[in-house]
Formats: C-alpha cells, sequence, structure tokens
C-alpha cells in the first residue's frame, strides 16, 4: 500500500466524502479466480493445528473455540495467565524506544504494509470470521475483511494527522535589547505505554482494529486479548503484524496474542496493570464500566451495550419502511450492537401512502414483511447467519415471555451447515409502561414494539431510554418536518447518532467508515467514537526538549 492511499484517506476524513481502500465484493472481477479458493484453504490449514504466533511468556496451548456453523476448528493458541503478564509486558515495552524513534513516517509505512498484507489474506480473514461469529460470508468478507480494513486505515489517518498537526523542530526567536534570544524545540511524539486490545465475539476484527492500529501507529506496544471464542481472526492479525514488524527491523513483540483459557478473566487482570495505559473494549456494560471505574492508570476506550430506539410518526413510503427495517432486524439476526430494538409507535397508528395504518396494522406489516425476506430458506440464511451463542438463542427462545408475540421465531435450515443454528426475528409488542422490559438490553433478533400514547410520548421515551441505558444508533421516520426537528434536537441533546426516514438501500445499524462515526461518545453506550481525533489524540503526548541556539 502506498502513501498514495494515506492522502486520500485524510481528504477523506476532511471532507467526509465516499471513500474506500479495500474493495467489498468478493467476486472473482475483483480478486481474481484464485484468491476465493486459495483463502480458503489457508483457512482450512489452521485447523487442528498449533498457531504460528510469538506470544513471550506462554506456558501452554489453548483450543477455545466453538463455531456457531458447527465448523470444526481446533486450533491450538499459546496461552497466557494472569502469573504470566509480567513478562509478557516487559517483551511488548522492549521494542517501544525504537518503535518510538522512528517517528510518525516510519511507523505510518509500515502500519500501512501491515494492512496491505491483511488485504491480501481476506479471503483467509472473512472465513476465519464467518466460522468464529456466525457471520454470513459476504457479510464477513465486508465486515470482518474490507470495512474493518477501511476503519483500521481511517484510524491511522486520524493519527498521523494528529502526531504532525505540530512541526517536528522549530526555531523560536525573541526580540531583545541586542541579539535576539534564539532557541531550537524539538516536539516528539511519545506513546502513553502498553495499549490492551479486548475483543469480541461477534466483530472481532471491526470492533478491534481501529484501537489495535491507533495504538500501534502512535508508538504503543499492543497486546491482543481476543474473546476465546473468537481467537482465529485475531491471531491471523497478530501474525501479520508480527512478521511485518521484523521485516523491517522492529521487535516483534510490539504486537502480541494474549489468548486464554475460557473463564480465566485474564482481560481484568491485564486491564490494571501499571505497564498498561490505553484499554479498548467492546462488549457489555457491566463490563465496560468496571474498566472505566476500575483501569484509572490507563486511557480507557470502551463501545458497551444499549437499546437502539426508533420513533414511527408517519410515512410517505409504508412498504420502503416496513422492507428497511426488516433488513435492519434480520441482518445478522440482530446481533449487532447498532441493531434497533425498541420501536415506538403511537397508539392509534400512523399516517401512510397507503392510507392510515392501526398500531396492529403497523405490526402485521414489519412481520409481514420479514416473513417476505426470509422467505427462501436458501437466501435466508445467508442474511441472518448463525446464533453466536446460547445466551442469544436463550432470549429468542424465551421471547414470548416479554410480551404479545406478533412474528413468532423460526428454525431455518443451513444448506451447507447442518449443525448452525439458525433462527428468524422475533416481533413482541409491548405498552410503554413495560418499560423494565424494552428498556434492558435484549441483544439478539428479539425486537420491542412499544405501543405509545403518541408520537409527543415516543420522543420523550427515545430520551429516556439513550439517556439512562445508551445508544449507538436511533432512528424517526416523519412526514413531518416539525417532528424530525424535534427527534433531531431529542438525538441531539442525548447525544446519539440519529437516522431519518431511511426507505433505500442505507439502514440504521450500518455505517461508513470515514463518513460515519461509529458511536458519539455522549450517552452511556460508548465513552469514544470510532473515529475522531478524540479517539487517537490520547493515546500519545508531545514531549518537548529546547535549547540556545
Amino acid at each position: 500500500m502506498n502513501r498514495a492511499i494515506l492522502d486520500q484517506a485524510l481528504d477523506a476524513i476532511r471532507t467526509r466524502a465516499y471513500f474506500s481502500a479495500f474493495p467489498e465484493s468478493p467476486s472473482p472481477r475483483v480478486y481474481g479466480e484464485d484468491a476465493a479458493p486459495a483463502g480458503k484453504a489457508a483457512f482450512e490449514a489452521w485447523q487442528n493445528s498449533d498457531f504460528p504466533v510469538r506470544t513471550p511468556a506462554a506456558r501452554d496451548q489453548v483450543t477455545t473455540e466453538r463455531s456457531p456453523y458447527g465448523i470444526p476448528l481446533d486450533v491450538r493458541y499459546p496461552r497466557v495467565t494472569a502469573g504470566s503478564l509480567e513478562e509478557l509486558l516487559a517483551a511488548a515495552r522492549a521494542g517501544m524506544p525504537q518503535w518510538r524513534d522512528a517517528g510518525p513516517d516510519a511507523r505510518v509505512d509500515v502500519v500501512l504494509t501491515i494492512l496491505d498484507r491483511l488485504h491480501k489474506r481476506i479471503f483467509e480473514l472473512a472465513n476465519a470470521v464467518m466460522a468464529t461469529t456466525g457471520q454470513a460470508f459476504v457479510m464477513a468478507f465486508q465486515a470482518g475483511g474490507a470495512h474493518a480494513l477501511d476503519r483500521a486505515l481511517e484510524a491511522v489517518a486520524y493519527a498521523y494527522a494528529e502526531m504532525t498537526r505540530h512541526p517536528a523542530t522549530a526555531v523560536w526567536e525573541r526580540p531583545a535589547k541586542g541579539e535576539p534570544v534564539r532557541m531550537e524545540k524539538t516536539l516528539t511524539a511519545v506513546p502513553r505505554g502498553v495499549s490492551v486490545v479486548i475483543g469480541c465475539t461477534t466483530f472481532p476484527t471491526w470492533n478491534s482494529y481501529p484501537g489495535l492500529f491507533s495504538s500501534l501507529v502512535t508508538g504503543n506496544a499492543v497486546v491482543v486479548k481476543p474473546h476465546p471464542r473468537a481467537v482465529l481472526p485475531l491471531a491471523i492479525t497478530v501474525q501479520a503484524c508480527q512478521d511485518v514488524l521484523a521485516e523491517h527491523g522492529f521487535d516483534p513483540h510490539l504486537v502480541t496474542l494474549a489468548a486464554e483459557e475460557d473463564g480465566d478473566g485474564l482481560a481484568k487482570d491485564l486491564a490494571v496493570r501499571p505497564e498498561v495505559r490505553i484499554v479498548d473494549f467492546t462488549g457489555s456494560a457491566e463490563f465496560g464500566n468496571w474498566l472505566e471505574t476500575n483501569a484509572t492508570q490507563a486511557q480507557v476506550f470502551t463501545e458497551k451495550s444499549g437499546v437502539n430506539p426508533v420513533v414511527l410518526d408517519s410515512t410517505d413510503s409504508f412498504r420502503g419502511l416496513t422492507a428497511n427495517l426488516a433488513f435492519t432486524l434480520a441482518l445478522y439476526s440482530g446481533q449487532m450492537c447498532t441493531t434497533s430494538q425498541a420501536i415506538f409507535v403511537p397508539a392509534d397508528g400512523i399516517d401512510t401512502d397507503e392510507g392510515h395504518k392501526s398500531f396492529d396494522e403497523v405490526a402485521a406489516g414489519l412481520a409481514t414483511a420479514i416473513d417476505k425476506l426470509l422467505a427462501d430458506e436458501t437466501r435466508a440464511v445467508e442474511l441472518l447467519g448463525a446464533i453466536v451463542n446460547e445466551a442469544v438463542r436463550g432470549r429468542l427462545e424465551g421471547a414470548h415471555e416479554y410480551g404479545q408475540l406478533v412474528l413468532e421465531p423460526r428454525a431455518l435450515k443451513h444448506p451447507a451447515y447442518p449443525h448452525a443454528v439458525v433462527r428468524t426475528p422475533a416481533l413482541v409488542a409491548l405498552d410503554a409502561s413495560d418499560i423494565e422490559v424494552y428498556g434492558r438490553e435484549c441483544f439478539g433478533p428479539v425486537t420491542f414494539l412499544v405501543r405509545t400514547s403518541g408520537t409527543s410520548e415516543s420522543l420523550e421515551l427515545f430520551r429516556r431510554l439513550v439517556t439512562e441505558r445508551g445508544a449507538m444508533t436511533a432512528a424517526v421516520y416523519s412526514t413531518s418536518e416539525r417532528v424530525l426537528a424535534a427527534a433531531r434536537e431529542a438525538a441531539l441533546d442525548v447525544g446519539v447518532a440519529l437516522s431519518e426516514n431511511l426507505t433505500g438501500g442505507v439502514y440504521v445499524n450500518q455505517s461508513a467508515a470515514f463518513s460515519d462515526f461509529h458511536g458519539t461518545g455522549a450517552n452511556p453506550a460508548a465513552n469514544a467514537a470510532y473515529v475522531d481525533a478524540a479517539y487517537v489524540a490520547g493515546r500519545f503526548r508531545f514531549v518537548q526538549s529546547r535549547r540556545h541556539l
């Protein structure tokens, strides 16, 4: 990857125009006829093998992944335990002075090479993401491969802009009687210390790459602690990082993999170590809050759970509204932190281009749109993917206990993976007073249709949910500019990104690198955004030296 790509990325973060450096289509016309089979073969070669990654302080091995598709993995990784962290962190820190002294331009060149190396392995990476997370292949290729790499490049661009905001050296001259006072001042971007990236089980690369690469390019060593169920995508990533670092004469232990036995709780031990100065985490609000409270020696970046609201007031395209929401709720079986959960509908219904629709008719219209979208089971499984764990499956199977089932979930058979657990979404109707039910995150394919007294109450509940529980996304549908303005004002007040009247090929739970910020850092669902200047600037400090000339 050449520096022209960086220049394009720098321009894109300034203009917010469309830009993507990594093609998202896995078509042979884009990547060549041999890329897909070679990538799948590379992925399959890891099965039942010892993964070759450099991990100082590893004492034995772990095998923890169980594919939602039933794909046999049995990959063995070097195991890190709490007792070996001192050795691991010492090895991580050893290469930091050389990495720091290389300067921003050299570090950017190395990181761009890493991204290029990962792009060359994108089919291998996509198969690993699919097998461990339950995403369908195309989604794994896009979100786990191309889009994750775009987010990484976006982070590198922001970091480079911040590191080069000031000159490396400057001559300072102050007028005085006689000769002026002249000094040479040097400004060095100094890393904070060791960075820990705590991976998640649903989007191991997409959620980890911004923190990993913004920490690395700003001079920090990075310890990658993957979720025990989704290790392989990040092991491949760490391997690529280590190979490129070594090829460029840097210590490969600047990036290390800390795989653990399921239940070890290594993230807690790592996060509070004094050597650790940056923590990136995606996952539950409970653990995210614990990190923010306890990892006080570190700069902590969290993306946590929330309750994503949608306000239905009126629409000029009822079919477009229901089709758009149907896709949103079905994509990856709702196992996304951005998927809508609480849809507020006035009890007396909404005005549409098809006439007035009662609450029940709105509910039936959305249920019909989901059934139509998923009618062809062969195609449906490629949208739904597989259920990632038993907790999600349990919530779905217990959906009838939440309220009135408007749409019952169905079990589908995957034609290629007979052991995959594939389920269609459930819709549950509730009253506004049932906030103890719909006001808690219900991760997975369960969506609540909440009956309100009207749009005013819907917007009040919108505000309350985001303020108290947090949200990564929000949406509103209305033909009234007054209502849209009120929704926009509410979103600004509570700090959540808002989508208005989405009826086409853009969905509330998708965000585009270089243009859309993922999260805001302004409500309880996340304390940072992917990716803005604030996300990268705290990962280093400018340290000055000066002397007389």
